[in-house]
């Protein structure tokens, strides 16, 4: 009898130590591409692009086509493109928004509203201007809400217990983004090359097949997404508040913490030095090193499009598995941003020194797309409670992208007023580059340094406890079934252990 529990316990330790081994080494794969998973991240993700294919995607090598098809001119496609900037302004209102419904029921009616907004701009007959305007404003609104949404998405279905591939998750998200967006374009720019005549009806073609796209999209949604857990009540004094307002209560409780906001001035400083990259590419080159237009335009599409998809991977590799910190890759990537801009800076003009500016631009540009690749998961590693996690990245988009109110007409201007002497301008568009990468390398450096000293503590994961107002979640988040078998192992586990 005492052999065979001896057995038994001997058992048990063997089969205790191999799902221990099969645990150990099936987490060496990130959380977000094991089976059960993936679907739900590729459908996130594929999400936050097919919204956006069949118009601003187009704004690019196929504007032309796409005025042509809508009937208007460039003068009111920028006026269009002008009222879906307009998303600044309500990316935190959104966040109450983010805080009150689900990931998924979020991402379905943005879907939804794309496709039948797509399909009014491209199959009505003589669509008025204004019915477009209104189109773009609605787009604005949607996109304050949606895009957080995305982003919270990526991030909720790449959870896991040590938040390993979040940073992977996050550059993979910018890496397939734009290596659809750049494949799907190729495709209309092929089509266009067979019938060169009928430029405007292939594009218009192309934009009704690319919003159908989005159809299957809402089902994948249904199908693969899980909800999230979303603000429940809010205790104000001796009553307790409803949804409403306990989703406007984690609003507040995320727009007061410092951690937030320094995450936001990094993402917005790595934002603003590639809007400057933009105008540091292939006009840098033309005008400064009187490079011909095919070697100019070749090199700014190397530099602000190829570049950008694969540093997105590397991004995430590097953040995940080498610094183990999403906000330190953040702060490498501004630091490498800060030194290429300055080397270029050091540069005396001349047309003997535009291959070395190329290459110098080319580290710049790895640094910024490295950078952008994981612009809001420092907010991640914030370990925010899930049910304000929407509302954190409303703020941080918020932040990261102000500085389009003034990036674009600043740089702009400085190279305009210098037309006579593009060298001088230029200039001071790589000073204030090389500022900006600075101050904002310096604050993920700092938020890092905060964020470990509070791991050790054993205060990183933020519960809530110290927040002004106390929102409760409504424990409504859904588990998939691989991570319940997942738990249902380790929880075996667990008791063998106890058991010997």
């Amino acid at each position: 009898m005492w052999r065979c529990a001896t057995s038994h316990v001997q058992h048990t330790e063997s089969t205790a130590i191999m799902n221990e081994t099969s645990t150990a080494s099936s987490s060496r794969i990130p959380h977000f591409l094991k089976r059960g998973k993936i679907g739900a991240f590729l459908t996130v993700v594929l999400t936050g692009q097919l919204v956006y294919v069949s118009f601003e995607a187009f704004k690019g090598a196929l504007m032309l086509p796409l005025t042509q098809s809508l009937g208007i001119g460039m003068d009111q496609f920028g006026i269009l493109m002008g009222w879906i900037g307009i998303a600044m302004f309500f990316y935190v209102p959104a966040g109450w928004v983010n805080n009150r419904f689900t990931i998924r029921s979020i991402l379905i009616a943005f879907a939804s509203w794309r496709l039948v907004t797509f399909l009014i701009l491209f199959l009505v007959p003589n669509l008025s201007f204004s019915v477009m305007v209104v189109i773009a404003a609605s787009w604005g609104i949607w996109d304050a809400i949606g895009w957080p949404a995305v982003v919270n998405g990526v991030v909720f279905v790449a959870k896991d217990e040590d938040t390993k591939g979040r940073g992977l998750a996050m550059g993979l998200l910018e890496t397939i983004r734009r290596g659809v967006e750049v494949i799907m374009n190729l495709i209309v720019i092929g089509a266009i090359g067979l019938f060169p005549d009928h430029a405007a009806g292939v594009l218009k073609a192309f934009g009704v097949g690319y919003a159908l796209l989005l159809v299957p999209i809402v089902i994948s949604l249904l199908r693969f997404v899980p909800k999230n857990a979303v603000a429940e009540s809010v205790q104000i004094g001796e009553k307790k508040a409803g949804k409403n307002l306990a989703a406007l209560a984690g609003l507040v409780n995320v727009l007061l913490k410092p951690r937030v906001w320094l995450a936001g001035l990094a993402a917005m400083c790595i934002y603003w030095t590639y809007v400057n990259l933009i105008y540091l590419s292939a006009p840098y080159i033309k005008l400064v090193f009187h490079a011909s237009d095919s070697v100019a335009g070749i090199f700014g599409i190397f530099n602000t499009g190829l570049v950008g998809v694969f540093a997105g991977l590397v991004s995430g590799i590097v953040a995940d598995y080498v610094f183990k910190s999403s906000t330190v890759m953040l702060g490498v990537a501004l630091s490498i941003t800060t030194a290429g801009a300055f080397c270029v800076y050091l540069l005396p003009s001349g047309s003997d020194l535009m291959w070395l500016a190329m290459v110098l631009l080319m580290v710049m540009a790895l640094g910024v797309f490295m950078g952008k690749a994981v612009i809001l998961a420092p907010i991640a590693e914030l370990h925010l409670p899930e049910h304000i996690s929407g509302s954190a990245m409303s703020v941080g988009s918020f932040l990261a992208y102000a500085s389009v109110f003034w990036a674009h007409p600043m740089t702009a201007g400085i190279v305009e007023s210098h037309k006579a002497n593009p060298y001088d301008g230029y200039q001071k568009v790589l000073l204030i580059t090389v500022t900006v990468a600075a101050v904002g390398a310096a604050c993920a450096i700092v938020l890092a340094l905060i964020n470990k000293r509070l791991e050790s503590k054993g205060m990183l994961e933020d519960g809530g406890e110290h927040d002004i107002l106390a929102v409760t979640a409504d424990g409504s988040a859904e588990v998939d079934s691989e991570s319940k078998a997942e738990l249902e192992a380790k929880l075996a586990c667990d008791e063998a252990r106890r058991t010997l």
